[in-house]
């Protein structure tokens, strides 16, 4: 029978289709046009219970496993609150050998905090974003918002100072601008982490007046205000809990109180129990030591999940929220950012934020500038002057392009017309015949530019360990003693964070502190010292003359005082952390909190108070400040609170906002600085809220903590 010549089309057409089927549509959670929940449920529905499993525990120091067939790549994680890490070896800590791992040195996070400028804060964040998507990185374990709590912490040097207002403004900034470059941010350690000594086991009393006041703010700033995407936990313990599997702290507050969508993951090794870890709201588990397969959140959860002791609901919760992570950095679409690496712009952020956050606090007779047309020899004195820091202080140690260090910056800005001469004038062995050296210097010269303070050796501004006291160390105050003999014009320029300087700062002129400036630091000190750069940082932590005076410290030896008795630490000073305490009970300070003096100066005037409609303001603080110098500068205006009759102990006076202003010679511009109801509140543990009472509130402007120029009632009247 001969075929008709529609069959023979319809025959052709279905061969056609079998040899060539039409291109399937896109998988839902590889549509990037898809609602991003919608795209987490298509691919949960996807995996295997073996493949959640790896979801969410480590396969190397920093990495999870991929899942190929359905296209999820493996993660990299990599540390960084300054800059991208060097990579390791998958199974070691040391250096994988590569010479494709260099990243720009930024200062460090003291210095961030110094600036006093958010938008710095966001081209910080977004350089180093940049140059982790340039390396391949997809989670940035940073910023660090612990509170310096006691002036010994060994990584003081990277958190933002002691204030919870300042913290979490600047954290805020800094993740917004990594973040918009496809790269989660990692708040981290959350929470109390203000100790190196016994972090992993120490155990933390708080009240929780101060738990919410003090410790917790920032990271509720980085969650709501910056968004970020990812929490690390703390390895310390939270009332006999460790933070890394704290019911309290992840279930309840970061997740159900705050909203927090994103993932938790361990610090490594902070993790301790399968059943506290799969029920009490850790995601993602890192560590160093164990078998990967032997994580808590490895096989020994999923025999539990399959032996039905443990819900699959829970897991597939920790799944979603390391799914929402990868969808909201692009993982899987194309035109993710590729990033990049030492660009001009990153080294111009590096070097701003060192010029902004280095902080001049003693300037007596217009020491500083040094005007390089009077001077024809220089004597640079101090290890620190040469010493590079970018590699140092463990996890936050960055494999720098370069580094410019104090001297070199110093050589370059004078150029050929003046001589320098270095003498290292103190070691680590104590050699005697180098304070010799360096005092025959210091005769021979015009000026001294002395470079000392700490540096990132185990015991000083390190990870890992605490310092023993606030002392400079190898003999460095017998040193200056003997410059300054030999040579009344000494300035001493200080690297790190706070030390004790009764010993000699009235003998010296000028005082600068410089923390750790990152690689443009060298520059950007020459050209603070040489007047290119008009200081402007400010203090993000009170300087105390003796350690004694410090809140953390003021018992004594008494049970539960730093650094804890038999474990376990309590926080007996409660709310008056910092300035708070010193204000409060009336101690001066070495340097009050948020100090820091210009080449020009500053006049306060006309405060006025603006009545607002509590949809964005309760009321606007407004005043003017005028640069009644000769030279442009930078004023950080900075906004505190009193209340006069608290029902609950309340401190002298609390940061509520701040603006940095930067103003031409004579100009004069007006500052607004809104306030809402949360700045006027304090947590009542009794009702388990914040609330703001109907009272007077003296409302302060002014320099510093210590520096109050402006001052007026506002009446806050009850809803």
């Amino acid at each position: 029978m001969k075929s008709s010549p529609l069959a023979l089309v319809v025959l052709a057409l279905a061969l056609a289709s079998r040899l060539n089927p039409p291109a399937e549509a896109a998988e839902i959670y590889q549509d990037a046009a898809q609602p991003v929940e919608n795209r987490v449920e298509d691919l949960l529905s996807r995996l295997t219970l073996e493949e959640k499993i790896a979801v969410i525990h480590a396969d190397s120091k920093f990495t999870t496993a991929a899942i190929p067939h359905l296209g999820i790549p493996r993660r990299w994680l990599d540390d960084g609150p300054h800059g991208v890490r060097e990579d390791i070896g998958p199974d070691t800590w040391n250096s994988a050998g590569r010479t494709d791992d260099f990243s720009t040195a930024m200062p460090a996070g003291i210095c961030l905090a110094a600036t006093w400028n958010p938008d710095l804060g966001f081209r910080e964040g977004e350089a180093i974003g940049q140059e982790a998507r340039a390396r391949g990185k997809d989670i940035m374990l940073g910023p660090g918002v612990n509170i310096l709590r006691t002036p010994l912490c060994g990584r003081n040097f990277e958190y933002l100072g002691e204030d919870p207002w300042l913290s979490g403004v600047m954290c805020t900034g800094y993740i917004r601008g990594e973040q918009s470059q496809d790269i989660s941010s990692c708040v981290k350690h959350f929470a109390l982490n203000n100790q190196e000594f016994e972090r992993g086991t120490i155990n933390v009393e708080v009240d929780e007046r101060a738990l919410r006041e003090i410790y917790l703010p920032a990271f509720q700033a980085a969650v709501q205000q910056g968004g970020v995407w990812s929490v690390m936990g703390a390895y310390n313990q939270l009332r006999g809990q460790h933070c890394c599997e704290n019911d309290y702290l992840l279930n309840k507050i970061l997740k159900e109180e705050w909203g927090f969508k994103g993932l938790v993951m361990s610090d490594w090794d902070g993790a301790h129990d399968t059943r506290e870890c799969a029920l009490n709201g850790l995601d993602l588990e890192m560590g160093t030591e164990k078998k990967y397969e032997d994580y808590y959140l490895s096989q020994p959860y999923l025999k539990l999940l399959k032996a039905g002791e443990l819900p699959v609901a829970g897991l597939d919760e920790k799944v979603r929220r390391n799914l929402r992570v990868m969808f909201a950095t692009h993982v899987f679409d194309a035109g993710r950012k590729t990033g990049s690496l030492n660009t001009a712009a990153h080294q111009a952020v590096a070097r701003r934020v060192a010029e902004e956050g280095i902080v001049l606090l003693k300037n007596d007779n217009g020491t500083l500038p040094l005007d390089v047309a009077k001077l024809k020899t220089i004597a640079v004195i101090g290890e620190n002057a040469t010493r590079l820091h970018a590699h140092g202080g463990d996890s936050s140690g960055i494999k720098a392009f370069y580094e410019i260090n104090p001297l070199a910056g110093i050589v370059s800005r004078v150029g050929k017309n003046v001589n320098v001469i270095y003498s290292e004038g103190y070691a680590k062995d104590g050699s005697a015949d180098l304070a010799e050296r360096a005092v025959a210097a210091a005769k021979a010269a015009d000026v001294v530019i002395y470079l000392g303070g700490l540096n990132h050796d185990k015991g000083f501004d390190c990870e890992g360990a605490d310092r023993k006291d606030m002392k400079l160390p190898y003999g460095q105050d017998g040193l200056i003693h003997k410059i300054v003999a030999a040579n009344p014009k000494t300035i001493v320029v200080l690297e790190g964070t706070m030390v004790e300087m009764d010993a000699w700062l009235g003998k010296v002129p000028a005082l600068l502190q410089a923390w750790y400036p990152g690689m443009e630091g060298g520059n950007a000190l020459a050209g603070v010292l040489f007047g290119d750069v008009n200081p402007s940082g400010k203090l993000p932590a009170t300087f105390p003359k003796r350690l004694a005076d410090s809140p953390a410290h003021a018992l004594g030896d008494a049970p539960g005082n730093y650094p804890g008795t038999n474990g376990t630490v309590t926080y007996a000073e409660g709310l008056l952390v910092g300035y708070r305490w010193y204000d409060t009970k009336h101690i001066e300070p070495q340097f009050p909190f948020g100090f820091g003096l210009s080449y020009t100066t500053f006049e306060y005037a006309n405060l006025k108070l603006i009545p607002g409609d509590d949809t964005n303001a309760l009321v606007t603080a407004q005043f003017e400040i005028k640069n009644a110098g000769n030279r442009a500068g930078a004023e950080v205006a900075q906004l505190y609170i009193h209340e006069q009759n608290p029902a609950l102990p309340r401190p002298e006076k609390e940061l509520k906002g701040f603006k940095k202003v930067f103003l031409q010679p004579g100009e004069t511009r007006t500052v607004s600085i809104p306030l809402n109801r949360s700045a006027f509140s304090y947590y009542d543990p009794a009702r388990k809220s914040w609330v703001a009472q109907p009272d007077e509130f003296e409302i302060e402007a002014g320099g510093s903590s210590g520096d109050i120029r402006l001052h007026d009632q506002f009446t806050l009247a009850g809803k």
